[in-house]
């Protein structure tokens, strides 16, 4: 090669390095949000420590977990991922209609651990079931990439998005969960946690046993006290600042990004708008102003309206907040769809397909135009779904 062609292939190379360098990397599991300024990416990366870290018995888990760091829930496929553990809820339906979360029974979270001292204490291996309740249910782990964008999604929004009285009469009534205190809720399989602090912070001590400042006091087994001596930390177990670090961490994780469509996965997106699935797992919403720029009026492929639907008798387990009977869920959103490998809130579907053919109630119309699919239809949209 001559020195001409020489100095034309380096520029070649010089402008492919620069478009190269100018395209910012697509999103994987466990990265952060683009557009973070450097103190957000700091606290990003610090709160890594404390979402994985493994608390023992003299550092606080427990008495009652079921498991011991964010870590060993959420590692699938990687970090803030889904996971492998299932664990029980239960509530009581009461006859006026009041679902009670059994709080002073040791509810809604029914742990599936207990540490050394409180199994030689009680001779128990897990926390046992209160009598009063009248349903339970198994929960699968989420994963909880782009949960940040999912709190930042203004009230307004969702509250458009409902229809409770399907006035629209397209057979979908979704309307939204309301915590305790009235607020409107968004995070959990029934909606029911307002916040996603409020969501990290419970985890704390519903998932670890791990007492914080805004809840400085154990759970009980089942309603009655620990027995003395089996918790040897001190309460609170964790300081505000360092629940703030793994709030963080999980509040600026990105969702992943789609994966690039092939032709028939672009015909499943039609089959998805036309077969009615759409009507839920909404494709886009938007967040409102947020101070933090990277979470502040971003469009997001979230998959979801973020309200309860009647998913019919079959999916039905229990009660939980002002609003969620047992049938009724929060539609899941489907960014990073493609790396779950258990389906629904219970994890009984193992495939995408197996999810859809559950789906009942307000969804037995959707069900049933997927069941009407051709077999390249029902290919493209299954082609779709895994690109998410």
């Amino acid at each position: 090669m001559n020195g001409r062609g020489t100095l034309w292939r380096m520029t070649l190379l010089g402008i492919a390095a620069v478009v190269v360098g100018a395209c910012p990397k697509t999103p994987e599991p466990g990265d952060p949000l683009r557009g973070l300024t450097a103190a957000e990416r700091g606290r990003f990366e610090a709160g890594k420590v404390w979402f994985d870290t493994i608390f023992t018995a003299a550092t606080g888990v427990g008495p009652l977990f079921n498991a011991a760091g964010c870590i060993a829930c959420h590692n699938a496929p990687a970090r803030g991922g889904a996971g492998a553990i299932s664990e029980i809820h239960a509530s009581a339906l009461l006859p006026n209609g009041f679902c009670d979360p059994l709080a002073d029974k040791g509810g809604p979270v029914y742990q599936r651990l207990v540490t050394d001292a409180l199994r030689q204490a009680l001779g128990i291996d897990r926390e046992p079931l209160p009598p009063e309740a009248t349903d339970s249910g198994i929960r699968t782990t989420p994963d909880v990439f782009g949960f940040g964008l999912l709190d930042a999604i203004p009230e307004a929004t969702i509250l458009a998005l409902s229809d409770p009285d399907d006035s629209d009469g397209d057979g979908i009534s979704g309307r939204p969960n309301r915590f305790f205190d009235g607020r409107i809720g968004r995070f959990g399989r029934k909606a029911l946690v307002p916040t996603l602090l409020e969501f990290n912070e419970g985890a704390f001590l519903l998932e670890q046993g791990i007492t914080t400042p805004n809840a400085p006091e154990e759970n009980t087994v089942a309603g009655d006290p620990l027995p003395a001596g089996v918790d040897p930390a001190a309460d609170p177990e964790i300081i505000a600042s360092d629940i703030g670090l793994a709030d963080a961490f999980v509040r600026f994780s990105a969702p992943p990004a789609p994966r690039d469509l092939t032709t028939v996965g672009e015909r499943g997106r039609d089959v998805f708008e036309r077969v009615g699935c759409a009507k839920c797992h909404i494709p886009t919403l938007r967040t409102g102003d947020h101070p933090v720029s990277a979470l502040s009026n971003k469009e997001v492929s979230a998959y979801t309206d973020l309200l309860l639907h009647d998913m019919g008798p079959e999916l039905a387990d229990m009660c939980l907040g002002l609003d969620a009977q047992p049938a009724e869920f929060r539609t899941e959103p489907l960014m990073g769809l493609r790396h779950m490998n258990r389906f629904l809130h219970d994890g009984r579907a193992t495939t995408i397909q197996g999810a859809i053919e559950l789906h009942g109630g307000e969804a037995d119309g959707s069900r049933a135009l997927f069941q009407a699919l051709t077999d390249a239809e029902r290919t493209a949209l299954l082609e779709f779904l895994r690109s998410l």
